[in-house]
């Protein structure tokens, strides 16, 4: 059975903590959902099976693995060095670089750059809270 912060961890922070379950729930949702629709060059894409697999991924990093996902979307749409980014950002973030925040991503932009690692650490933090929760 999975503990999602949906279903549980929203609701439980709630009844410990009222005001902030909301505000919790905003910040995730307005990073989860916030697009540009552009990737590197390319305008009206739509990215959310891609921030989701970001998600999901920095979850799976965790321990925590979600049984109605397929993870065969996270090998198809995150490259090998953006897995290491995600990895190194998540859990050691004292070893982030300017160098491995070159390495991935090479032909897009800050912005877009900057938007993943805002999904990595709100993903983060959510994952966390789950275990504390």
């Amino acid at each position: 059975q999975d503990y999602t912060w949906e279903d549980h961890g929203y609701s439980l922070i709630n009844r410990l903590y009222p005001e902030v379950g909301q505000l919790l729930d905003e910040k995730f949702q307005v990073v989860y959902n916030l697009t540009y629709k552009t990737m590197a060059m390319h305008c009206g894409v739509d990215t959310s099976v891609l921030r989701r697999a970001i998600w999901n991924y920095v979850h799976c990093v965790f321990g925590i693995r979600y049984d109605d996902y397929d993870y065969g979307e996270v090998n198809q749409l995150l490259e090998r060095s953006l897995k290491i980014y995600i990895k190194t950002v998540a859990c050691y973030p004292e070893k982030t670089t300017k160098r491995t925040y070159t390495q991935f991503w090479r032909h897009f932009k800050h912005s877009e750059k900057v938007h993943v690692n805002l999904l990595l650490l709100e993903a983060r933090m959510q994952a966390a809270l789950l275990y504390a929760l």
